[in-house]
């Protein structure tokens, strides 16, 4: 698939999550097989704009992926600057969000809550796409709610506004994560435009990625909470695309070595006292399921020290050896 002047080397991408795909987890994803990792939702406020937070997801320094940054707003000038302010910072894409169903984006009538105004959705895409030289894409969600799917008006105001790709997650903002996606609307926004199409939504093994390209005819697909602790996911669905077959599960000391690589990314990364905090989720996440890891985690999760917590990695693993 491409987008603009870039191509992925493969139809999938790692969907932009809020304290998850930062600098390390996106370096993982695509050294395991993702073509294109998606960065933290970045605010269209330019007063957080020089807060730690933001000028840590700004960071791309040494990402050898193609870099894309998504902002969030329901100003056209603001996110018109956010968009200048970003491609200047090095993103090659920026990406509009217009999926995230959380309370608090959607009660500043960014995210998924501008699905109920496609007047206000085509002066942001608009503002963007004006703004910047870059490609430009978008992620959606079907609709507001199950009564009020838009996602193919929404797609074809996208579409004429010069969006060059488009990310449709499979379920409303109602909906928020529950219950099952639905693939019905993906597929008929994909007959609908002629720009790339990502299918998003429980999208978690190769089979059902493989079922969810061929139903809604979508041109890649995009991976969020099933990479969560599972960063081989890529590897694994990539493989069943090109191959036809299930690959070989990862051998697992090739597992825990990268388990033990990202823990210390992130302490490099964040620094010891936030990178520490940080590292307790995704370690959370890689022994979730795990009968003995659940005793583990919890001692795990009461260590403050980065030395302490690999070296509790390495003895946990070798018990388990």
């Amino acid at each position: 698939m491409e987008i603009g002047p870039y191509k992925l080397s493969s139809p999938l991408l790692v969907a932009p999550m809020a304290g998850v795909t930062d600098r390390p987890f996106r370096t993982l994803c695509l050294r395991m097989g993702a073509g294109m990792a998606v960065s933290e939702m970045m605010s269209s406020n330019p007063r957080v704009w020089q807060s730690e937070k933001s000028l840590r997801r700004m960071d791309h320094e040494g990402e050898t992926g193609i870099r894309s940054v998504q902002i969030a707003g329901a100003d056209p000038a603001l996110m018109a600057e956010a968009a200048r302010f970003n491609v200047d910072q090095g993103a090659q894409i920026i990406d509009i969000n217009m999926g995230c169903p959380a309370k608090k984006v959607n009660k500043k009538m960014a995210g998924s809550a501008l699905l109920q105004f496609p007047e206000l959705v085509q002066e942001i895409v608009s503002a963007v796409v004006n703004a910047v030289t870059v490609p430009v894409t978008l992620k959606i969600r079907t609709g507001w709610d199950p009564d009020n799917r838009n996602g193919v008006h929404i797609a074809r105001i996208a579409e004429d506004c010069g969006i060059r790709a488009l990310a449709v997650h499979g379920r409303t903002r109602a909906c928020m994560y529950r219950g099952e996606a639905e693939y019905d609307t993906i597929r008929a926004v994909k007959h609908a435009v002629s720009i790339p199409v990502i299918a998003n939504g429980d999208i978690d093994s190769p089979t059902k990625a493989r079922f969810v390209l061929d139903y809604t005819g979508a041109d890649a697909i995009m991976i969020g909470r099933a990479a969560q602790g599972r960063p081989w996911i890529f590897r694994e669905i990539r493989h069943y695309l090109e191959q036809g077959t299930t690959p070989a599960p990862l051998p697992k000391d090739q597992e825990r070595a990268m388990i033990r690589e990202h823990v210390a990314a992130l302490h490099a990364f964040y620094g010891e006292v936030m990178g520490v905090r940080i590292a307790r989720k995704h370690v959370g996440w890689y022994l979730q399921g795990s009968d003995a890891g659940r005793d583990f985690r919890s001692d795990f999760n009461a260590l403050d020290e980065a030395g302490h917590q690999l070296d509790s990695l390495e003895q946990y693993f070798a018990n388990i050896a």
